[in-house]
C-alpha cells in the first residue's frame, strides 16, 4: 500500500475501509467475465482501497478526502454489471455503497430509497407496506442494487410493458454527490435524471433514487414450445401487442439453448425445441391461454402465482435477459453474447434472417420490449466465441443490416454504444467532476476531447435536448 493511500486512510477518520488485497480484488470486479474479450483486458484490474460509507455524510467526506489526494473513485453496488461498469481501471478507491440500503419513503406510485438497497428487498418492502412493486428490474433481482441498476443498467424484466429506464417516468429523481474540493449534494429530477442514468457513476455518486411503483400483481409463469422459431416469434409478437394482457416477461429462446443450457427444460420440449417464456398477471391468464389455443399450441409448463415450484425449474426470469448467457456459461465456457436491437416493423424478419445467416455460431434469444410506443425485440444472442476479430465482424454484419449492436465487450460508454456522450454530458461532468476522478477511463470523450469514434446512427440514450452551452470539453 502506497504512502498516499495510507495518508488517505488517515484522512477518512472512522469511515470503514477494506485493506486486505484479496477482498479488494473481489470488490474490484463485476461480471465482466461474461465477455472473453473483457476477461483478458480487465483481469488485472484492482483498486488500492475499498471505502465503505455508512450514509451520505460519509460519501461526502470520502469524496472530499479523495479529491485532496487526487485519488480516483469508482462507485460500486452489488457488482452485478456485465461489462466492467464498476471496475476501477485506473486503481484508486472503490466506494462500496451497499451499506446505504434504507427504504426512505413509500408513497402512492413511488418509492424513495438509498442507492445500495437490493432490488428484491425493496420490492418486498413495497409489496408489504403498500401492495405496490417496481416496474422494471434486472434478471439479477435477488442481488442487484437499485443505484447500480440506474447507473449501469438500461432495461429488464418489466420492459415489455414499461420500456427502457431512459423512458419518461421510469426514474423519477436521483440524489448525487459531486467530486470536488467541497462536494455538493444535487437533486436531479425529470429530464435532468438522464445526466446520471446509465452513466456508470462518471459524473456523480448516486446516494438516493426515487422510482415509480405499479400496483402489485400476482404473476404466473408459463412456457410454450414451438417446432419453428418463426412461429414462436410471431406468437410472442401477438402477445406483445396485447396491452390488455399485463405481462412482466416475454422471451423467445431458440434451439439448442433450452435443451442444452436451461436446467429442467429438457422435459418441456415435446412440442418443439424453441420456447416462449411468459410471466403474466394471474387475471390475464385466461386471455393468454386463449392466445395459446388460437396458435394451436399448449402450455409446456405453467405455474400459478402461489404454487410450489417443481425442481429443478427456476423462476423464469432466471433464464431470461442476461441470465440466459449465465446459464449457458455454467455448461460451456466458450459461450459469450451480443446485445442487438432488431428495430420494428421488420424485426421478426431480421431475427429469422440473422439466425439463418450465422447458423450454429449464434443461438437466438430475444426479449420483447416496449420501444417508442410499439413492441420491439432486443437480441441477447449467444455466440460461440473464437476471436475478437470474429466478434467485430459479426457486429459489423448486423449493423450493416440495420440492427444496432450495443457492444458488451467494451467497458466504455461510447464503445458500448448505448449512451451518446455529447457536449451537454461533458459539460455536466466538468461541473460535477472537474478533475475527472470519478470512474476514470470509462468516458472516452472526456479523456480525449478529439475522440469521434465510430459514428452511430442510433443510441438507446440519445442526445438530450439542445441547450445553450458555453463550456467546451476539457482540454
Amino acid at each position: 500500500m502506497t504512502a498516499a493511500i495510507h495518508s488517505l486512510i488517515d484522512g477518512l477518520g472512522d469511515i470503514p475501509v477494506i485493506t486486505k488485497p484479496q477482498l479488494i480484488r473481489q470488490k474490484s470486479r463485476d461480471h465482466y467475465w461474461y465477455s472473453p474479450i473483457l476477461r483478458e483486458r480487465l483481469e488485472h484490474v484492482a483498486a488500492d482501497l475499498v471505502v465503505c460509507p455508512r450514509d451520505e455524510a460519509d460519501v461526502v467526506a470520502a469524496l472530499a478526502a479523495c479529491y485532496v489526494k487526487g485519488v480516483p473513485v469508482t462507485a460500486r453496488g452489488a457488482g452485478t454489471g456485465n461489462f466492467g461498469q464498476s471496475m476501477p481501471v485506473r486503481g484508486g478507491v472503490v466506494l462500496d455503497m451497499t451499506a446505504l440500503d434504507r427504504v426512505l419513503e413509500i408513497a402512492p406510485g413511488r418509492v424513495r430509497v438509498q442507492a445500495g438497497a437490493i432490488m428484491s428487498d425493496l420490492d418486498r418492502a413495497c409489496r408489504t407496506v403498500s401492495r405496490q412493486e417496481l416496474r422494471i428490474h434486472p434478471s439479477s433481482w435477488t442481488s442487484a442494487s437499485i443505484g447500480g441498476f440506474v447507473a449501469g443498467g438500461s432495461m429488464g424484466v418489466g420492459s415489455v410493458a414499461y420500456g427502457l429506464l431512459r423512458d419518461p417516468g421510469n426514474v423519477l429523481s436521483a440524489r448525487i454527490v459531486t467530486m470536488e474540493a467541497t462536494p455538493r449534494v444535487l437533486l436531479l429530477e425529470g429530464e435532468d435524471v438522464q445526466k446520471v442514468n446509465h452513466a456508470y457513476g462518471t459524473n456523480g455518486i448516486i446516494t438516493e433514487v426515487e422510482m415509480p411503483l405499479a400496483p402489485a400483481r400476482d404473476w404466473e409463469e408459463c412456457v410454450v414450445a414451438f417446432p419453428d422459431l418463426g412461429e414462436a416469434l410471431r406468437f410472442a409478437q401477438g402477445l406483445a401487442e396485447r396491452v390488455d394482457l399485463p405481462k412482466k416477461l416475454l422471451s423467445v429462446i431458440g434451439a439448442p439453448v433450452p435443451e442444452r443450457y436451461l436446467p429442467g427444460f429438457d422435459g418441456l420440449l415435446a412440442d418443439g425445441p424453441h420456447v416462449v417464456l411468459i410471466m403474466a398477471a394471474a387475471d390475464a391468464m385466461a386471455g393468454i391461454e386463449a392466445c395459446v389455443r388460437a396458435a394451436g399450441r399448449r402450455f409446456a409448463y405453467r405455474l400459478g402465482a402461489f404454487e410450489r415450484r417443481p425442481k429443478p425449474i427456476l423462476r423464469l426470469y432466471e433464464y431470461a435477459w442476461n441470465h440466459t448467457v449465465l446459464q449457458a456459461l455454467k455448461q460451456d465456457s466458450s459461450i459469450t453474447y451480443l446485445q442487438t436491437l432488431f428495430p420494428p416493423p421488420n424485426h421478426l424478419d431480421l431475427i429469422e434472417r440473422t439466425t439463418a445467416r450465422f447458423g450454429d455460431e449464434m443461438a437466438m434469444h430475444v426479449e420483447f420490449i416496449w420501444f417508442n410506443g410499439a413492441p420491439a425485440a432486443l437480441g441477447l444472442q449467444l455466440l460461440h466465441y473464437t476471436t475478437p476479430e470474429r466478434v467485430q465482424a459479426i457486429i459489423d454484419e448486423l449493423e450493416a443490416e440495420g440492427c444496432p449492436v450495443f457492444n458488451p465487450h467494451a467497458e466504455t460508454l461510447e464503445e458500448g454504444g448505448m449512451k451518446q456522450i455529447d457536449r451537454e454530458q461533458l459539460a455536466f461532468k466538468r461541473e460535477a467532476d472537474p478533475d475527472g476522478l470519478l470512474n476514470p477511463g470509462k468516458m472516452l470523450g472526456w479523456d480525449d476531447p478529439g475522440y469521434d469514434g465510430k459514428p452511430r446512427a442510433f443510441y438507446l440514450y440519445p442526445k438530450r435536448q439542445p441547450a445553450a452551452l458555453e463550456a467546451d470539453p476539457p482540454a
